[in-house]
């Protein structure tokens, strides 16, 4: 089986999303033995952000320039590693009630039209079932059940609709939120995330 460990937090080490999704690989390995992890650090190591250059090469356009190359084939592979993935986990934290914006340049690599999802006369049809998916949530907020904040969450329902169009059902949220909120709350949402994750 193969395993893709996506981190997207700016944070480094004192990101909680990292924490998370470390912890989440490690109780994968735990549970099947001789899985192979590949590790994308997209703070580290960013995927450029879409451009019409790009969308052009998909439609069989010719890259004009060897940057423009480099990068197309950057993309390419986080394409052909995530379709490799039985299990993907990503480090997700909120910012500015959505995502990092280096996460949503990997994923705007992803959704690609024939690779990853089609048009039906019907809608769309995903392509790329069969995974998993478990993201490590964090947030500094509350957004979940009846809080003002939920119509503000345009985290983790974005990641659940964008994997659904790629046709994956089984996605999965190991979330600390209220983060921001006080120590005490901060204390029992990330014991309630790791025992989540044991």
């Amino acid at each position: 089986m193969n395993l893709l460990h996506v981190d997207s937090s700016i944070l480094g080490p004192a990101s909680v999303s990292r924490q998370l999704s470390a912890a989440i690989v490690a109780a994968e390995r735990a549970a099947f033995p001789g899985l192979e992890v590949a590790r994308l650090d997209l703070a580290t190591d960013p995927i450029g952000h879409l451009t019409g250059a790009h969308v052009a090469l998909w439609q069989g356009g010719i890259a004009e320039s060897g940057a423009l190359a480099e990068d197309a084939a950057g993309g390419d592979a986080a394409l052909d590693a995530f379709l490799a993935a039985d299990i993907v986990v990503i480090g997700a934290p909120m910012y500015n009630f959505g995502i990092p914006s280096q996460l949503k340049a990997w994923i705007d690599r992803l959704a690609v039209a024939g690779r990853t999802f089609r048009f039906t006369e019907h809608g769309p049809q995903g392509l790329a079932g069969g995974k998993r998916i478990i993201v490590a949530s964090s947030r500094g907020g509350i957004y979940t059940g009846a809080s003002a904040l939920a119509p503000f969450d345009h985290q983790e329902h974005y990641l659940r609709a964008i994997f659904n169009l790629f046709g994956i059902t089984d996605v999965r949220f190991v979330r600390a939120e209220g983060l921001a909120t006080g120590e005490e709350p901060r204390r029992r949402a990330l014991a309630a995330a790791y025992a989540e994750i044991a």
